[in-house]
């Protein structure tokens, strides 16, 4: 029934751009993400003036990507029955994404990712996560996950422990049906916190990973990128890993491709750009191209994101690609 089903925090994305003091005056590492509570979230919305509120969250971000892309997608997510958690389920179905979610009553609120962009388009993002931490299992429904040809997971989902037995019991369940089980590693942060479970879950229950460079060396805990692709090559079945202006790197056992990265007149916003890349990479895969063909298809969705302010596409992707890869 669908191209690729989706699992992920479901968070409402605050973008705002800002300087470089304001990094600094708050305290704030470049380029991270860092997990937040209430208080801090007032704080931080509040001293961000205006900026764009749209559904977001990496998957998320992902299974829009595909569905503008013109496959077929579901995504699984936990929101509040309040304003915000209205916005998000709107948000998602207006794009074409079957949002299996129910709103509900709750004292947490439905998450949300503050992100201040600075002028050199890197971002850092204070993330809320809200009711979106309670996601477990139940929150799965299993005829979905088996209903569709991929499953795509974020490694944010690790932050919490009952989120995390909801992700593998979801990739059980989706192995089972024969399914492919994807991962994204989503922060170099977030593979420091949980490099002993990646490490395992890549060995063991992953036939896709997707990454960047920085996340790579943070994986193998090395300075030597050629050094931690060998080491993937032993570990992961297909992972495919973004270089920023140098493209990518699809890796399987037998063979590694460097694939050129789409020329941009000025990068405004990395926000989403990893997301995206993934977003094309797989709607190449569920439509059986080859790999590098997979990776331009990623190539054209980032570029299209990182020339504008917001971790979505602000036309169709699907009519930016070439004759040779619709």
């Amino acid at each position: 029934m669908y191209d690729v089903v989706g699992i992920g925090n479901a968070l409402v994305d605050v973008i705002s751009q800002v300087d470089d003091n304001f990094i600094s005056d708050f305290g704030l590492t470049k380029g991270s993400m860092q997990l937040i509570d209430t208080e801090r979230a007032i704080e931080l919305y509040g001293a961000l003036g205006s900026g764009l509120e749209t559904s977001g969250g990496s998957a998320a971000n992902t299974i829009a990507g595909i569905a503008s892309l013109g496959g077929k997608v579901a995504y699984i997510g936990k929101v509040a029955d309040d304003i915000l958690g209205q916005v998000f389920s709107r948000d998602l179905q207006s794009l074409g994404v079957d949002f299996r979610s129910n709103p509900m009553p709750s004292d947490e609120p439905t998450g949300r990712c503050i992100i201040a962009v600075t002028p050199d388009a890197e971002r850092t993002m204070n993330t809320f996560l809200g009711i979106s931490t309670l996601l477990n299992f139940d929150d799965v429904d299993a005829g979905t996950v088996e209903a569709g040809a991929v499953l795509y997971m974020e490694g944010y989902l690790f932050d919490r422990d009952e989120a995390k037995e909801a992700f593998r019991l979801a990739a059980a369940r989706a192995h089972s049906a024969g399914r492919v089980v994807s991962l994204t590693l989503s922060d170099a942060f977030c593979v420091d916190r949980h490099r002993g479970d990646f490490r395992k879950l890549i060995e063991d229950e992953i036939d896709l990973l997707f990454g960047n460079e920085l996340e790579l060396l943070s994986l193998y805990e090395t300075d030597d990128f050629d050094d931690a692709v060998a080491q993937l090559r032993r570990d992961c079945h297909v992972a495919v890993i973004t270089r920023s202006e140098k493209g990518s790197v699809v890796v399987t056992r037998d063979e590694v491709h460097a694939v050129p990265a789409e020329t941009v007149d000025a990068v405004v916003d990395t926000t989403g750009a990893g997301d995206l890349f993934a977003a094309g990479f797989l709607r190449g895969f569920t439509r059986g191209m080859d790999m590098v063909d997979c990776a331009r298809i990623g190539a054209i969705a980032a570029a299209e994101v990182i020339a504008h302010v917001g971790p979505r596409p602000l036309v169709p992707l699907q009519s930016l690609l070439p004759a040779d890869l619709r």
